[in-house]
């Protein structure tokens, strides 16, 4: 019983044994079986995070191609917006070209029609001047025919009686040019000079000396031409006995400088003749000048005072004095004429003065006699003719010309506005020997 109870225990421990063993073999079946679980969990993790890091690789290269796309895209369409405005940049450059062209184009087509407006206005102009030459000479020749008689019929008469060219011809030729106004001086010097080149010459011909006579008078029409210089300001003193037109010549003298662009200013100082004041506001009315005036009788100094003052006030470019000529008190005449030009010197120093003598052309030697009176007076700077049309002494120019060396200004060949125009030596001369 010992023995099989032992045997037992035995059997019984052998059992628990088994059993222990086949325990820990389950057990470590289990752990093998838990640790290849966890191997395969871990390894699945591994595979699931290896699988996302590719997924978030792939997302992240997707959202890069995405990007890398988009930014492609965007550059094409920044190129394309950029290529579209470098397109209508250059569609606008050549707008602004093509309208700048244009503008050009019709600037010049401007420049080219002015140009031509111009040039139509400047013929038209020229074409108008050669209308008042032509006119004005026309009426000087027309003017001139008597005193162009009057000198050349004496002469053609003189020199048709002689066959042969000696002193008695020289003789009847002085007389001949003394009648028609030319003034003894003047003659006596015309037919020295005339001597003197047949002799040079050796002419004969007694026919001859007519040309030689016109070439001596055109000579002495030719002195004294430098050309009327008044700069702005200027005062213009005009004087003259009653009757020779000073007062008319003012007016067609303002009309004449006011074409020439100059502003022009009257001052009616010929205050002892009413009538003087009154004709010189018709004319100032007429070329549209202002005329400064006082009552009659008023003294003339002080109507060129008040002038002066206007003129300088408003800037005008020339003032024009009409003053008295009464030549019969020289004494009187002399200090009206110191008090103005002492007026001017004081009140307008820095004006350049003119002093202008009217002289009547019909007068004929009467006038060369006035001309000499007034310039024992006054500083005579110029000389108006007036008159010219229609009288047989105009050889009283030449005269004048010849003997007073001081320049004629201008000669009136008629009643008009524009009848009074600027001395022209040739044209006179031509107008004269009927050229």
């Amino acid at each position: 019983q010992e023995i099989e109870e032992v045997q037992e225990i035995e059997e019984v421990q052998e059992v628990e044994e088994v059993r222990e063993v086949q325990e820990i073999q389950e057990v470590e079946e289990v752990q093998e079986v838990q640790e290849i679980e966890e191997i395969e969990a871990v390894q699945e993790v591994k595979e699931v995070q290896e699988i996302e890091e590719v997924q978030e690789i792939e997302a992240v290269e997707e959202v890069q191609e995405v990007q890398e796309i988009e930014a492609v895209q965007e550059v094409k369409e920044v190129q394309e917006i950029e290529a579209v405005q470098e397109v209508e940049e250059v569609r606008e450059v050549e707008e602004v070209r093509e309208v700048e062209e244009i503008q050009e184009v019709e600037e010049i087509q401007e420049v080219e029609e002015v140009q031509e407006v111009e040039e139509i206005q400047e013929v038209e102009e020229v074409q108008e001047v050669e209308k008042k030459k032509i006119g004005f000479f026309g009426k000087l020749k027309a003017g001139l025919d008597k005193t162009r008689q009057n000198i050349l019929g004496g002469v053609d008469s003189v020199l048709g009686r002689f066959t042969k060219i000696d002193e008695e011809l020289f003789e009847e030729l002085e007389e001949a040019l003394i009648m028609a106004d030319m003034g003894v001086e003047t003659t006596m010097l015309i037919v020295e000079n005339l001597r003197k080149e047949v002799k040079t010459k050796h002419t004969t011909d007694p026919s001859q000396i007519k040309g030689m006579l016109v070439e001596e008078i055109t000579k002495i029409l030719s002195k004294n031409t430098e050309e009327e210089s008044l700069p702005n300001p200027s005062v213009l003193l005009v004087i003259g006995v009653n009757g020779v037109g000073k007062t008319t010549t003012i007016g067609k003298l303002a009309n004449l400088y006011q074409e020439e662009g100059h502003s022009v200013l009257l001052a009616a100082a010929d205050t002892f003749r009413a009538a003087a004041i009154d004709q010189l506001e018709i004319w100032g009315e007429r070329s549209g000048v202002e005329v400064v005036k006082q009552g009659e009788n008023s003294d003339p100094a002080a109507v060129v005072y008040d002038a002066v003052h206007k003129a300088r006030a408003e800037s005008k470019d020339l003032l024009i004095c009409d003053t008295a000529g009464r030549l019969h008190n020289k004494k009187n005449l002399m200090e009206e004429l110191r008090k103005i030009s002492k007026v001017i010197d004081r009140e307008h120093p820095h004006a350049h003065k003119e002093t202008y003598l009217v002289l009547d052309a019909t007068t004929g030697q009467n006038a060369l006699q006035q001309a000499k009176m007034f310039r024992e007076v006054a500083d005579i700077t110029g000389i108006i003719l007036t008159k010219l049309d229609g009288t047989a002494k105009g050889g009283i120019v030449v005269a004048i010309q010849s003997e007073l060396d001081i320049p004629v200004r201008y000669i009136g060949v008629g009643e008009g506005i524009i009848d009074l125009q600027k001395f022209d030596a040739k044209t006179f001369a031509k107008a004269l020997f009927g050229e």
